[in-house]
């Protein structure tokens, strides 16, 4: 068993911001030299690009948030081949989350289709199948820093995990950078300068390799010349530049940037991320390494407001399943946090709400809610000792409504862009229960009322609940069951506040421990939803093509083509659908959705009804004789509870218990290769607590 540091979740919090806003920050740099930079920009201590849309998936943070899903999936100790399949359950069939740069050109890429085509993982990723030129390209440390954030003070612990996940797709000098960056954000919870970081960081690695002496290099030209960053940058041009080191984007070049940037950065964060940027090459990789680092050496204290601010916590991903796509840096830090405490050997902290506004400054995406032009702010702030979110309110009166709301949907349009191929599904559907703890100040009228709401992206209507007065000076828990309904996409929840007086007010209410959960109720045709990024509104896919053809959802492919939405945290629930077969032998529903690898499915094949569990593999667990004809609807219900499985269509009935079952996970539709089908409908009926 291993202490953890006093202030481990701030740190963690800490760092992961300091690498979106790194990414952010060399995003528009990217691929330019540091002439061009210079040219272009003159010094760069801002953001160049200040866009009001959400800032876009980007490789960078797709790949954290996915690999670290072997820890969820296969225990706290996986073993490569774990890490391979991770990749195969949550990254779809050649489109998304990485670059896909073609076989033998993108080392990920590559990667992919060996696991694909069976390879385990670490031949995935070896340099005897692909080649040193693919094995060693920067892939291997742009993913790594989230190693070091789940083993404070630990380097050795950090680069083994870093080795392991690297290895998928990299080898030799690709898996030694995704040691160090690990190492060295490890040891950014105790060490204090960037240098001592560094220095620790390299123990890990093997000293002959190349990786290793290029650091020394670095080291010690900073040695002898401490005061000239763009003196080191010449060093570094002249001796590990792009010409040296052939692929797209050699790991080499771009770490002696990594080591610059935090030697020459003399411990400020703004100072290590901007030289860093001013590099060049690959700066959206490389300003993420250093301010992930810096993030957690100098702490949130340490990271100017200007930085944070555009992003209001929000943070999005581009992964298989669209309702992990859509989060905020306080629940990547939380299940950070849950990693790290497991690692040392520790018991899990509390869970706590979705929504719990403890770190500093953070508002998890939380945005005023202000109608007939009251004016509204949020902040986090801390009220009888508890992190909160403060909804500021002026020049309030009667029915001049103000509150908060969070995003629960998002269009991909909303986004200020998506080379990631992003899609959505709704993190909150009819029949689940909102929850949150509400306070207005002592001096506040009497007269509030709160309500908390959800609003329904395709009709633009606002759900209410009803209102409640509130007592001032007192915390009151609010909760509130969505109603059932057909047809609807809810991309908001929030808090509402009606004062029901005529006196002008300016204060602050506090909202705390929002969240909800419970089981599902809703269906809807696809007569509302639209086209985004290549499939229904509300809904992601593995593979094939997916279309909205007269008023249905239409799927065909060449391979098991798959689409899916709804939340992975629901359990028990019958999923309905209506279907036309077109053509081909298997038609199907998906209930349990954990990924491409994990799932049930119930099938139409010729004259009979199957169910299935796939486990890295479809295997038929039960089936009954079935009549049905291309051209006509069928009605499939998937019912799932517990171990528990059963389905039927017209007279047919399937059972069966599964002893290792899967216990939650999204729905999907489904159909096997040469199939054409059209989805008409769809229902879900949640049972008991999901």
């Amino acid at each position: 068993m291993t202490s953890l540091p006093q202030d481990y979740a701030q740190r963690v919090y800490a760092g992961w911001l300091g690498k979106c806003i790194g990414v952010r920050f060399g995003a528009p740099t990217e691929s330019m030299t540091c002439q061009a930079i210079t040219n272009l920009f003159g010094e760069l201590t801002d953001y160049i690009q200040k866009d009001p849309r959400i800032f876009h998936p980007d490789d960078d943070l797709n790949g954290p948030m996915i690999f670290l899903r072997a820890l969820g999936d296969y225990g706290d100790d996986p073993a490569p081949a774990c890490f391979g399949d991770t990749w195969l359950n949550y990254i779809a069939d050649g489109r998304g989350t990485l670059w896909w740069g073609g076989y033998g050109i993108s080392t990920e890429h590559t990667a992919y289709m060996n696991l694909a085509a069976g390879i385990p993982a670490p031949m995935s990723g070896s340099m005897a199948l692909n080649g040193a030129v693919a094995a060693e390209q920067i892939g291997g440390q742009i993913f790594s820093d989230v190693w070091g954030l789940i083993c404070p003070n630990d380097p050795q612990r950090a680069a083994t995990l870093a080795a392991r996940a690297a290895g998928v797709s990299h080898d030799g000098n690709g898996i030694y950078g995704g040691m160090f960056i690990a190492a060295m954000v490890a040891a950014a919870f105790a060490e204090k300068t960037p240098g001592a970081v560094i220095e620790r960081a390299l123990a890990v690695i093997p000293q002959q390799a190349t990786y290793a002496r290029m650091v020394r290099d670095v080291l010690a030209f900073h040695a002898a010349s401490p005061g000239d960053w763009r003196a080191c940058y010449r060093r570094i041009y002249e001796t590990y530049g792009y010409d040296r080191y052939p692929g797209p984007v050699h790991i080499i070049p771009n770490a002696a940037l990594i080591i610059m940037g935090l030697l020459y950065g003399e411990g400020d964060f703004s100072q290590a991320i901007s030289i860093t940027n001013m590099g060049g090459w690959d700066t959206d990789c490389n300003v993420g390494n250093v301010g992930c680092v810096m993030g957690v050496l100098c702490g949130l204290d340490g990271i100017p407001e200007r930085w944070r601010q555009p992003f209001n916590d929000m943070f999005v991903i581009a992964s298989l399943l669209g309702s992990h796509n859509l989060l905020d840096m306080a629940q990547v830090a939380d299940r950070i946090v849950r990693h790290g405490h497991r690692q040392a050997g520790l018991p899990e902290p509390p869970s706590r709400a979705r929504y719990h506004f403890e770190y500093p400054g953070s508002t998890q995406g939380f945005l005023p809610l202000n109608d007939r032009a009251a004016f509204v702010t949020v902040r986090q702030v801390d009220e009888d000792g508890r992190g909160c979110l403060g909804i500021v309110g002026r020049d309030i009166f009667r029915r001049h409504n103000m509150g908060a709301c969070v995003r629960t949907y998002i269009r991909p349009t909303e986004l200020d862009g998506n080379n990631y191929r992003a899609a959505f599904s709704p993190t909150i559907y009819p029949g689940q229960t909102i929850s949150a703890s509400v306070k207005a100040p002592a001096d506040a009228p009497a007269e509030l009322l709160a309500s908390l709401f959800v609003h329904d992206g395709n009709s633009g209507e606002r759900i209410e609940s009803s209102g409640v007065y509130l007592t001032p000076g007192r915390w009151q828990r609010l909760e509130w069951r969505i109603p059932p309904r057909k047809g609807v996409c809810l991309d908001q929840a929030g808090l509402l506040i009606t004062p029901m007086h005529w006196k002008h007010w300016d204060g602050m209410i506090y909202l705390d421990d929002f969240d909800w959960g419970g089981p599902p109720q809703f269906s809807y045709d696809f007569t509302g939803e639209r086209m985004e990024t290549d499939a229904a509104s509300q809904w992601t896919f593995l593979r094939g093509a997916w279309r909205l053809e007269d008023d249905a959802y239409v799927g065909s492919g060449i391979g098991q083509n798959e689409t899916y939405s709804g939340d992975v945290r629901w359990g028990d629930y019958t999923l309905t659908v209506r279907l036309r077969p077109l053509l081909g032998d298997r038609h199907m529903i998906l209930a349990r959705v954990q990924g491409a690898l994990r799932s049930y499915a119930l099938a139409l094949e010729p004259g009979r009804l199957v169910l299935y569990k796939n486990d890295k593999g479809y295997r038929d667990v039960a089936g009954a004789p079935l009549a049905w004809t291309h051209g006509d609807v069928q009605e499939l219900h998937l019912a799932v509870r517990g171990s528990h499985l059963s389905g039927w269509c017209g007279g047919a009935v399937v059972q069966w218990d599964d002893d290792a079952p899967y216990l939650t996970g999204a729905i999907g539709l489904a159909n096997g290769r040469a199939c054409r089908t059209a989805f008409l409908d769809v229902s879900v009926e949640g049972h008991g607590s999901a």
